[in-house]
């Protein structure tokens, strides 16, 4: 179980084949299957097509391309998996569609296999309820596009077998990625904390006095943001970054904090997806006139940067509180993951906590909405005059 040869890949869209190139360029002997020869025609397309433009680059040689192509089979066949010492499955978010396809497979491969899922938001003990064998079970979600993106979330559920989770995190490492280990919740580490930089930008669009191109344009020159919320949510898809939102929401049983959008809602349902739909909050046509940002430093940093900071903040420290990770992992999650400038945490003790607190209880107290309540843990720390990374 220890020297893991042949990966099974589940889904061959944008994750499943990234997440084939980053085996095969490990020296894995990699299977990528899908029910649907168009999405396997595809993939072998993006991934030769990347291959090229590696090589054009000078970051492989032909020798490396052809060799990491050669280790990468296709097929519509399920039962070609049967030799794998490694699944991941990176196929709808359906919890009934992937727990069928664990069941499955657990008829084809050995005791030994494991089965990994890429799920964002699923829990994976329920996916691991479907098996005979729950304990092989584990969460190992990529960050789009995989092949690029250096982080790694390995969750191991309730069932999972420590020994199970050793093996992966320690064969994710060889891969070149950057692995944290996240509790089983719902949004795990990453899609968790990050919730109110859309969110709480969202809230404030709403309110009307600020344009999302203003906010942007807040969050990259005060923050130092790579992406502002509303480039950030095109970019990934408003499919995708509302149907996250709204799973988290409903499964943290509906706490506030976590409250879903009408204005993304409405988005969803007109299908501005963003950049893949070619309109969302912005406009992706050529020749497209899109709204300029008030660049107003002042605005920007006390009325828009602060406030979504904070939120951010206090979402990480209620992960610290929670245990859903440690703190060293939960920066590392959202700066690898994210692209975030800085870890949540370290920003909080340069800010200071006590200042964090102040910013949040008014808040809490002018709207009277729990969104706002602040992390038990920020009040202790503070009482304690404690930092997160005392020096």
């Amino acid at each position: 179980m220890n020297e893991i040869k042949v990966v099974g890949i589940v889904g061959a869209g944008a994750m499943g084949s990234g997440i084939a190139q980053v085996a095969a360029l490990a020296g894995h002997i990699v299977i990528l299957v899908d029910p649907f020869k168009d999405a396997l025609n595809k993939a072998k397309e993006q991934i030769h097509r990347t291959l090229r433009k590696q090589v054009e680059k000078g970051a492989y040689d032909q020798q490396k391309s052809d060799s990491i192509s050669a280790n990468i089979s296709f097929t519509d066949d399920i039962n070609h998996l049967k030799d794998c010492g490694l699944i991941i499955e990176a196929i709808i978010e359906d919890l009934g569609v992937k727990q069928k396809l664990f069941s499955d497979l657990e008829k084809i491969v050995s005791d030994n296999c494991i089965l990994g899922t890429n799920t964002s938001s699923l829990s994976i003990v329920s996916i691991a309820s479907a098996c005979r064998k729950p304990e092989r079970v584990i969460g190992i979600h990529f960050f789009n596009p995989a092949q690029i993106m250096p982080l790694v979330e390995i969750i191991p559920g309730l069932t999972t077998n420590e020994n199970t989770a050793i093996i992966t995190k320690n064969l994710i490492d060889t891969w070149g990625k950057k692995t944290v280990l996240a509790k089983d919740t719902p949004g795990f580490i990453v899609n968790r904390i990050a919730r109110p930089y859309y969110g709480e930008a969202i809230r404030i669009y709403e309110e009307g006095e600020h344009s999302f191109a203003t906010i942007d344009w807040a969050m990259k020159t005060i923050g130092g943001f790579k992406m502002g919320p509303f480039e950030l949510m095109d970019f990934i898809g408003n499919d995708i970054n509302y149907k996250v939102t709204e799973t988290i929401f409903e499964q943290l049983f509906y706490d506030p904090r976590y409250k879903p959008s009408i204005t993304q809602k409405r988005l969803y349902e007109a299908k501005r997806f963003g950049k893949k739909s070619g309109r969302g909050y912005y406009d992706y046509a050529e020749g497209a006139i899109n709204p300029q940002p008030v660049n107003d430093y002042y605005i920007a940093n006390q009325k828009i940067f602060t406030r979504i900071i904070v939120m951010l903040v206090n979402e990480a420290a209620e992960a610290l509180f929670l245990k859903i990770a440690t703190k060293e992992d939960i920066d590392l999650a959202m700066t690898k993951g994210v692209n975030y400038p800085k870890g949540l945490l370290q920003w909080a003790d340069e800010l200071g906590i006590g200042y964090v607190l102040n910013v949040l209880e008014k808040l809490h107290f002018d709207y009277g909405d729990d969104r706002y309540r602040p992390s038990i843990l920020l009040r202790k720390m503070h009482n304690q005059s404690k930092f997160f990374y005392p020096e």
